[in-house]
């Protein structure tokens, strides 16, 4: 079996991201964009926002684009590879560490420790998913995961997105065991044949996801909680 994670809402809470990381690239954005916006990786995602914009913008103008997009949770491709970009400097600078729920820290040593392959699937770009679990409240647990997976292969609310990930895992689907807060994407990763667990945190859903709600995927509360059989 290989466990297959989600992180926003699972392994970490809702309120790093809207509360911490977010904030923190708008915040960073302007200046960085003064500072860095003429290094080929940076200009190159500007540029993908002023072009999609069917014109040449100042930098100002795509700040408050990308500002905007932040504002409105929009996952974009150049939004996150630009946020990823900016958090790596905060993560560095030990501006902040990522959240991670002690019960997630701990069974994911633990899988590991005893076997069992993890790997990551979330709408944040890959080398984001890397800082994250290279800067957490935990220590450094990038080395736990032997894949990582982002919307390049899918939006996560398709079925065909967890089939690409089967197969470039090299796994029958029914050995993947999906984990996450969203039941529409445990609908898809179901439909693609995977297992599936619904993680129903109460910091982050005070009120419970039970009976219908859960469209009928295991729920649990906590990364302790999971039985692998």
């Amino acid at each position: 079996m290989l466990i297959l994670t989600d992180i926003e809402g699972t392994t970490s809470s809702i309120s790093f991201v809207k509360d911490v990381l977010f904030p923190y690239a708008r915040r960073a954005l302007p200046g960085f964009v003064r500072e860095r916006g003429q290094e080929p990786e940076v200009r190159r995602w500007l540029d993908a926002v002023a072009t999609e914009h069917g014109a040449v913008c100042s930098d100002d103008t795509i700040v408050e684009i990308l500002q905007g997009w932040i504002d409105e949770d929009r996952k974009h491709t150049a939004l996150k590879a630009l946020q990823g970009m900016i958090w790596s400097d905060g993560y560095r600078g030990a501006d902040f560490t990522a959240h991670i729920y002690p019960d997630a820290a701990t069974k994911l040593r633990d899988w590991h420790a005893s076997g069992i392959p993890l790997a990551v699937y979330s709408s944040g770009s890959v080398p984001a998913q890397k800082l994250f679990f290279g800067h957490t409240d935990a220590g450094d647990l990038t080395d736990l995961f032997q894949g990582w997976f982002d919307t390049e292969v899918g939006h996560k609310r398709e079925t065909r997105s967890y089939a690409e990930i089967a197969r470039r895992l090299g796994r029958a689907p029914g050995d993947i065991l999906f984990l996450s807060d969203i039941v529409e994407e445990l609908d898809a990763a179901r439909d693609a044949g995977l297992r599936t667990v619904l993680i129903d945190r109460l910091d982050d859903y005070p009120a419970p996801r039970l009976d219908d709600a859960t469209h009928g995927h295991v729920r649990v509360e906590r990364f302790d909680q999971i039985a692998l059989d």
